[in-house]
């Protein structure tokens, strides 16, 4: 899943960011040694920060049928996971750098969501859309600066990209064959220890074997 997140952000930065310039995008750690051993315009994107998006956990089972109609296993809901990716732009120039964020802020902008035909493998697997959101405030418990301080770097320019990905569990539950004599009741005396054992609902004999209704007399 987060294999095709990457795939997907890369080439709607190349195509649509980018337009096609020499302009390398990668996703390593902007640690202070990377940036030193870099020798060409750079996109960076990287991830940062994984965790569930709690606020859409759903509740209960979805039920899958066979060809006959009858339940043949259960899945719980898909799970959203909130995937945080730090984008900055290298050049020799800080303008260079400021037009490459422009133009990146730009392109995802234009998207609420992945792509539909970039939502492929274990992405597409739910399909649900992808949500995508761009320059968000972070949350309470991090800040951008705490990210660069654990990088070992200086505080830079920088776009916050979330990406809510739906992740199938996995989990199947197999249901059992559907009923075939009814419901029946089993009842016991736990003082007496007397028993009625697979009472079921009364049905009326046909008319034929009841006889003909009598009247009452008035």
């Amino acid at each position: 899943m987060i294999a095709q997140i990457d795939d997907a952000l890369r080439i709607l930065v190349r195509n649509e960011a980018l337009g096609g310039s020499e302009v390398d995008v990668v996703f390593d750690a902007p640690t202070k040694d990377w940036a030193a051993r870099r020798n060409a315009p750079t996109v960076n994107l990287y991830l940062y920060d994984i965790r569930e998006d709690v606020r859409r956990r759903e509740r209960g089972l979805s039920e899958q049928r066979g060809d006959d109609g009858y339940v043949r296993t259960r899945r719980p809901a898909p799970r959203h996971f909130k995937l945080s990716y730090l984008v900055t732009a290298w050049t020799q120039r800080p303008e260079d750098e400021h037009r490459l964020l422009d133009q990146l802020l730009r392109c995802f902008l234009k998207h609420d969501a992945l792509p539909d035909d970039l939502v492929v493998g274990p992405l597409a697997e739910t399909g649900l859309v992808v949500p995508l959101t761009v320059g968000l405030p972070p949350p309470e418990d991090r800040a951008f600066a705490d990210v660069w301080s654990a990088l070992g770097g200086e505080l830079k320019p920088s776009l916050d990209i979330v990406v809510i990905a739906p992740v199938d569990t996995g989990i199947v539950y197999q249901a059992g064959p559907p009923a075939s004599k009814g419901t029946q009741v089993d009842m016991s005396d736990l003082i007496g220890g007397g028993a009625d054992l697979g009472r079921r609902q009364h049905t009326a004999p046909p008319a034929s074997v009841r006889g003909p209704r009598r009247r009452r007399p008035r």
